[in-house]
């Protein structure tokens, strides 16, 4: 089969001026990660023991390990940014090469941008190639720009560029990923989610793997495991990423072989024809008929989230003895382990929390597509009211956010309250039902985005991303609490506390009601589609 690249040149060219644009935010969020830790480490932890202080702190929370990974040495500013940036940093470079490849492929072909492009003198295969090259170049650029700002900081170069080296390897993997599922599924919705699934469960499959000290063989068989074996500042080992440049390749060549056999605008799978005649009666049903797929898709994951981190909190008492820092921890008198235990708990749960805030803006961001693709005007053009059109979906976000967090939830507890670690199911159960206010409150932020500022809609994202930096990243750097206090998961009670402060959850639901109030009033007045 002859591949046609005709006219790759200056349609990359055309890409990377215009497409280009919209990877550099994710290369300057991992270089403003990585430089911030080398500059700010110094100041923060000073002292030898306040950097011992600090290993304390991150072996006696186990859960911080599923994110980013072990920490091999955090006495040096170079080996606590290598904990702290390169699983997380990889993450977010491989996230902008899916977004990518997507757009320069299934996307243009859904927008019918692909037909007027094939009009001129251009192979068939010239689009794919352009999209990952624009991904290949963005992540080598984000990988490249972050270990020499990283470096000019202060950071030793050798570890600072293999750093950024982990940046580009991760982001040409999920390229080709994302190349492979833009042939396989239906639209470009559909290639997206296979392809950051496979990226989210390569994800937890390492930080689970790690944490738990399993067998080497499952870190080598994860392609994410590659880049952790590199090990920036405490082994420089750069073989690791010759795995990762063979594995794009292959990738690559494979979607090259699938974009050959599959029709024009129609994936591997198939979608299948609805039904011949229309049962959608009410607001309500179409939200949830046009959200139906991913919100099942959603629901296996939860269900799978619950289950491993259960799993991973029954052996909290094993991770936590093979820790020296946290005995002496233990040892001096400073914490009991049961304040341990559910310190873990309750970081374990705001972490599930996080990840159930993203369906629930995919929900709200769904109601914008639609706008933008001209099929919300036909529904209000009969007799359905603006704001019952938007309440259907606002509450099925909520809903669903809420679901997910009792289904992970109750999970985490039965089989947490099943091992000998001192807590009970109620406590568990408890203490994940007090994390769906947070919840809520992130989900009502793209309401009022979505409601009153759709044009701004990337920032409807920014409670997800604000939540996560300041939970999982801020207490490292002793943060005040008004700073910590913007998360809404910062002013989730510790259930197992004996006397738990209620008055947070008060506070993040007012603002929750007044986020929700901004954007139905929103949409309510502006102009559709605007």
């Amino acid at each position: 089969m002859t591949v046609s690249l005709t006219g790759t040149r200056p349609l990359l060219r055309t890409s990377l001026r215009h497409d280009g644009r919209l990877f550099a935010p994710w290369a300057a969020i991992v270089t403003l990660l990585s430089a911030s830790s080398i500059v700010v480490y110094p100041l923060v932890f000073p002292s030898l023991a306040s950097r011992q202080a600090l290993a304390g702190a991150i072996g006696a929370n186990p859960a911080l390990g599923l994110i980013f990974g072990p920490a091999y040495d955090l006495t040096t500013a170079d080996g606590f940014n290598a904990w702290r940036s390169l699983a997380l940093g990889g993450l977010l470079v491989a996230l902008g090469a899916i977004f990518a490849v997507t757009r320069a492929t299934r996307a243009q072909e859904d927008s019918g941008q692909a037909e007027l492009l094939a009009s001129g003198v251009m192979g068939r295969s010239t689009r794919l190639m352009a999209g990952v090259g624009v991904a290949l170049v963005g992540s080598l650029v984000a990988g490249l720009v972050a270990g020499a700002v990283t470096g000019l900081c202060g950071g030793d170069w050798r570890a600072s560029m293999l750093l950024g080296a982990t940046f580009t390897a991760s982001g040409w993997m999920f390229a080709g990923v994302a190349a492979l599922t833009a042939q396989v599924g239906s639209d470009a919705r559909t290639a997206s989610s296979l392809a950051v699934g496979t990226l989210g469960v390569l994800f937890l499959l390492r930080g689970f793997c790690s944490s738990l000290d399993a067998p080497a063989w499952t870190l080598w068989v994860n392609p994410l495991g590659w880049t952790l074996e590199t090990r920036p500042a405490t082994g420089d080992h750069w073989a690791p990423l010759l795995l990762a440049v063979a594995l794009t390749l292959v990738l690559v060549a494979v979607a090259f072989a699938l974009q050959g056999r599959r029709d024009f605008g129609q994936g591997l799978i198939p979608p299948r024809p609805g039904p011949a005649r229309g049962t959608t009666r009410s607001t309500w049903r179409l939200a949830v008929r046009v959200n139906r797929a991913p919100l099942i898709t959603w629901t296996i994951a939860f269900v799978a989230l619950g289950v491993v981190f259960g799993y991973f909190t029954t052996s909290l008492t094993d991770l936590l003895s093979g820790d020296s820092a946290v005995q002496r921890i233990l040892a001096s008198g400073a914490a009991r382990p049961e304040e341990l235990t559910a310190a873990f708990v309750r970081t374990v749960l705001s972490l599930v929390g996080i990840l159930a805030a993203i369906p629930g803006v995919q929900v709200l961001l769904k109601v914008r597509s639609e706008e933008l693709d001209d099929r919300v005007e036909p529904v209000l053009a009969g007799a359905v009211a603006r704001p019952r059109y938007y309440a259907s979906h606002v509450l099925l976000a909520l809903a669903t956010v809420t679901s997910y967090v009792l289904i992970a939830g109750s999970l985490v507890a039965a089989l947490a309250s099943g091992a000998d670690i001192g807590v009970s199911y109620g406590d568990v159960f408890v203490q994940g039902l007090a994390t769906v206010p947070a919840v809520w409150t992130v989900v009502a932020l793209s309401v009022a985005v979505v409601g009153a500022r759709p044009a701004v809609s990337i920032a409807a994202w920014a409670g997800v991303l604000a939540s996560f930096m300041l939970t999982l990243l801020g207490p490292t750097f002793g943060l005040d609490d008004w700073v910590l206090g913007i998360s809404p998961f910062w002013h989730v009670p510790d259930v197992a506390a004996g006397a738990p402060d209620w008055s947070g959850l008060g506070w993040i639901t007012l603002v929750t009601l007044g986020l929700l109030l901004v954007g139905f009033a929103g949409f309510r007045r502006r102009d559709l589609a605007r």
